[in-house]
């Protein structure tokens, strides 16, 4: 019995998912899953119950606290220390006065008042009566002259800094605890429960075995049918139960930091800047599937760190959550950009270079000839203008070519017949003929009327298809099934992908490809029956690759629990009509240092404004004739380096811009970024300033 294939999504079974010609453990790969993840300081046990409180969007919730909506008023450290000072000053000198008897001796008249006469012919009594009134008094001098020199304040200031670090949270009862794994007690599954949490506290189970057989548990729930193979998995397995197609149950390196309870990756921290909400400084941020299922633009300079701090962590955190059954994923980078080792993923495809593993499928996998055509024509002309006619053109073709011979062109086919070359026309009729398909005839023949028009379009699809006809892809988009040839419709399947490109000696071939990739993920992923898995692309360079049509199947993306990000130099590299829908289409969006001004525009505008408080403070120094006065101005002036002054402040709302373009293009420090986000629920959050560094 196929226990793994049972309760994973539908069609994720090992024998239905594209492998790598490789042995199926990497040499380098550890036999056995890190005994922690790198996001705990001991092992799983106390990663797995460490409190993850709910946040907004993007809060790193692993051991979050939750910050104050407003900041404190609080008053500078040099400030309060010399206010205390004068404070213990001026009260000693005032109890001076009156111990000595230079203020004279009404201050004593409640004791006076207070106690019988006979008190004062017994020494005894009267010493005991007035060293009690003198504490009274004492203790009240102390008391006031300690409040309003903010000594409260100061004690707990010193008692944040040596309070030391949080204590662990107390044991949890088992029903309660997620260690010993309380959904399966609560389901009868005594046995099993027990099995994990032994295996869970010995180190024999990792982060990534939790996140997936929690995620098989939960497929279960929802299809009780699935129990007995559970069941049987976790006895036989244990820890390796619910495998993964490729057997792994960790990546060979981590760069990152990850929560799998959560499904988050760390990327930076919240800045403790006046533009970013009180509430948000200082907190982690993370991005998550629920995120990125709105789709993210990243828009930076080349060096302004989009693939280190960026892309580099969402691929690795889609890895481990495609190595925990939850998610499919495909990122599409230039060859030699060192995204992840090769052992990272199931599948890589290089395209152009003689050693790549698995072929392109040119056609996504398509049976229909019009979508097959429709998503070639966007890939070929789709930047320039509008594919539809193109796609008309191709399918008068690739149509009657498939009914003929079973299968769709492959290129250099493909160009001759758009290229209208006389004997592969004439072979195609001459078999169309032979065949009697009349309906196909009529296709190719208005092929060749249109094709005699000024205006055809066959021309300049020719010219776009000769850059795939070239010898480097000699061995490239073959179609007569020869060859480990990978689809994107593999989305499906929990696959962990990646394709090179080469950009360096064939530009415009690696952009018609991208923009083959783009079109071709969005038709399969909105094209899935089973949305169970996340399915992301990940473009590491997006320059010319979108499209009108593009934008549409962005915008779909988020009911489909799929999702792109895109990473851009700048917003030039986008069709000026596009510019604003794909901000548009996009949920969230990164805005790196070093943006230009006109970029900075686009993001200005798109965050809009927002009501704050302003307060404007205007100072008067205050001069006084007065002996006394000039004085204890003096005294301060000494203690606090600043001349007395009064102050009179006004306060008042003001509606100015988030994020100017200005401040955009030159206020954002090196190695950060203004980050955006919305969940697929519809959860914003404003745009922070983000340290990417740490």
């Amino acid at each position: 019995m196929d226990a793994e294939g049972t309760y994973d999504a539908s069609g994720t079974r090992a024998d239905h998912v594209p492998r790598r010609p490789v042995p199926p453990q990497p040499r380098h790969a550890p036999p056995k899953p890190r005994h922690a993840p790198q996001t705990a300081r001991g092992p799983v046990v106390d990663w797995l119950r460490t409190p993850r409180p709910a946040a907004d969007p993007g809060v790193w919730r692993m051991g979050h606290q939750p910050r104050p909506a407003e900041e404190p008023d609080r008053i500078p450290a040099r400030r309060l220390f010399a206010g205390a000072l004068i404070a213990l000053l001026s009260g000693w000198l005032l109890w001076s006065l009156l111990w000595n008897g230079y203020l004279g001796s009404y201050w004593l008249w409640p004791l006076l008042v207070l106690t019988p006469d006979t008190w004062r012919s017994d020494p005894e009594l009267w010493a005991f009566a007035s060293y009690t009134y003198y504490a009274i008094v004492g203790g009240g001098f102390l008391v006031f002259f300690a409040r309003l020199g903010h000594l409260p304040e100061i004690w707990r200031r010193s008692t944040r800094r040596t309070r030391g670090a949080t204590p662990p949270p107390p044991p949890r009862r088992p029903e309660a605890d997620p260690a010993e794994w309380p959904d399966l007690r609560t389901a009868g599954l005594t046995e099993a429960a027990a099995r994990l949490a032994a295996e869970m506290k010995s180190g024999a189970l990792g982060d990534v075995d939790y996140a997936r057989i929690r995620r098989a548990w939960q497929s279960v729930r929802s299809r009780p049918e699935r129990l007995p193979a559970f069941t049987d998995a976790v006895r036989d397995h244990g820890a390796a139960a619910c495998a993964h197609p490729s057997g792994l149950r960790d990546l060979p390196v981590r760069t990152a930091t990850h929560d799998l309870a959560t499904s988050q990756v760390r990327i930076g921290t919240a800045a403790d800047h006046p533009r970013n909400p009180y509430a948000r400084r200082t907190t982690g941020v993370a991005l998550s599937p629920a995120l990125l299922g709105t789709s993210l633009l990243a828009v930076g300079p080349a060096g302004s760190g989009k693939t280190v701090h960026l892309i580099r962590p969402v691929v690795e955190s889609l890895c481990l959550q495609a190595l925990a059954n939850r998610a499919a994923v495909v990122a599409v980078t230039a060859h030699g950009t060192g995204l992840a080792p090769d052992e990272s993923f199931d599948v890589v495809v290089a395209v152009g270079r003689p050693d790549s593993t698995h072929d392109l499928d040119l056609y996504g996998g398509a049976d229909d000839p019009d979508e097959a055509a429709r998503v070639l024509a966007e890939a070929l002309v789709g930047d320039i203008g509008d594919s539809r006619r193109a796609a008309t053109a191709l399918a008068q073709l690739i149509g009657p070519y498939r009914s003929v011979h079973g299968r769709f062109p492959a290129v250099p086919e493909l160009r001759e017949l758009i290229g209208g070359a006389p004997a592969a026309l004439r072979e195609l009729r001459t078999a169309l003929e032979a065949k009697g398909a009349a309906a196909q005839l009529r296709e190719l023949d208005a092929r060749e009327r249109q094709a005699e028009r000024g205006d055809s379009v066959g021309d300049l699809l020719a010219e776009r298809i000769a850059f795939l006809d070239r010898p480097a892809f000699a061995e490239f988009f073959r179609t007569d099934g020869e060859g480990r040839q990978f689809s994107l419709r593999a989305v499906r399947h929990p696959l962990r992908v990646r394709i090179d490109l080469p950009e360096r000696g064939h530009a415009e071939a690696s952009r018609i490809v991208a923009r083959l990739l783009l079109a071709q993920f969005t038709e399969a992923a909105a094209a899935r029956t089973d949305r169970s898995l996340f399915a992301c692309l990940v473009l590491d360079d997006a320059t010319h690759t979108v499209t009108a049509d593009a934008v549409r199947g962005i915008q779909q993306l988020r009911s489909a629990n799929a999702g792109v990000v895109l990473a851009l130099r700048t917003l030039e590299d986008v069709p000026e009509q596009l510019r604003g829908p794909l901000l548009g289409a996009v949920g969230c969006r990164m805005a790196f240092a070093g943006l230009a001004p006109w970029d900075g525009g686009r993001f200005a505008e798109l965050w809009g404004t927002e009501w704050v408080q302003t307060r404007d403070v205007t100072n008067r120094q205050i001069i006084s004739d007065e002996p006394f006065t000039k004085a204890v101005h003096a005294v301060r002036r000494l203690v606090t380096g600043k001349a007395t002054t009064q102050e009179a402040i006004t306060v008042r709302e003001v509606e100015r811009e988030r994020w100017s373009a200005s401040e955009l293009a030159h206020s954002v420090p090196p190695g950060h970024a203004v980050l955006s986000l919305m969940s697929v629920r519809g959860e914003h959050a404003p745009p922070l300033l983000v340290d990417l560094r740490g």
